[in-house]
């Protein structure tokens, strides 16, 4: 018999249209739940020019799912930024372990509006704002003591009001193809996987294209 905590016995029948609709609830009852500590935590992929690829966790911050991509904020410096600079490609998944699905995610990256980075920076705490300015993230650094005193001698020098740094900012992930996963019996999963195509404007931005689908076998 099925895990009960199991969102759904399957996909349905036929596919959802939009799969970012199915990813976004599945991580609002994520949330709901509180029976994993960070449900937006998300591997985020990266890859240079030449194909050396990176991966760590970070936290999904948004999913859009009409028009289709996720959002992150990051240091544009530091490694997963370079990366994204030279090659504005990614892909990333959300594993909700106690619900049993996944989703996957590959596509372009673009960065977000100003507005948006600078209205998700003032939300966040006094000592992330400070330290998004005080770290050179994936630099080297002396000691961890050198560290402190680089964040207590920016908190001085900034004082209660901390702008949004111009290397920080957000990221949007738009998504070129999805893959929505839910386990099943004796590991007869339910797979499926989106695809569309994107195309860069030239007065920027993103125009996805209809989505086309079909199941996977497990």
């Amino acid at each position: 018999m099925r895990d009960m905590m199991t969102p759904t016995e399957s996909l349905s029948d036929p596919l959802p249209e939009e799969p970012l609709e199915t990813a976004a609830g599945w991580l609002a009852e994520s949330w709901k739940r509180r029976e994993q500590p960070n449900p937006n935590a998300m591997t985020l992929a990266t890859s240079t020019r030449d194909g050396r690829p990176s991966a760590r966790i970070v936290l999904c911050k948004e999913i859009a799912a009409r028009p289709g991509y996720v959002v992150f904020y990051t240091n544009y410096h530091s490694r997963k930024g370079r990366e994204l600079a030279e090659n504005p490609r990614a892909a990333a998944v959300l594993h909700f372990d106690p619900l049993q699905c996944q989703v996957r995610i590959e596509g372009i990256v673009e960065k977000a509006p100003d507005a948006d980075s600078d209205a998700y920076f003032a939300s966040r705490t006094l000592q992330s704002r400070i330290g998004a300015w005080a770290s050179a993230q994936s630099e080297p650094i002396e000691s961890r003591e050198r560290l402190r005193a680089a964040v207590a001698s920016m908190a001085r020098r900034l004082g209660p009001s901390v702008p949004r740094p111009p290397h920080w900012g957000g990221y949007r992930l738009w998504a070129e193809a999805v893959e929505l996963w839910v386990s099943g019996e004796a590991r007869i999963h339910d797979r499926a996987r989106w695809s569309r195509h994107l195309t860069r404007l030239a007065a920027g931005g993103i125009e996805p294209g209809p989505w086309s689908v079909t199941r996977l076998q497990p």
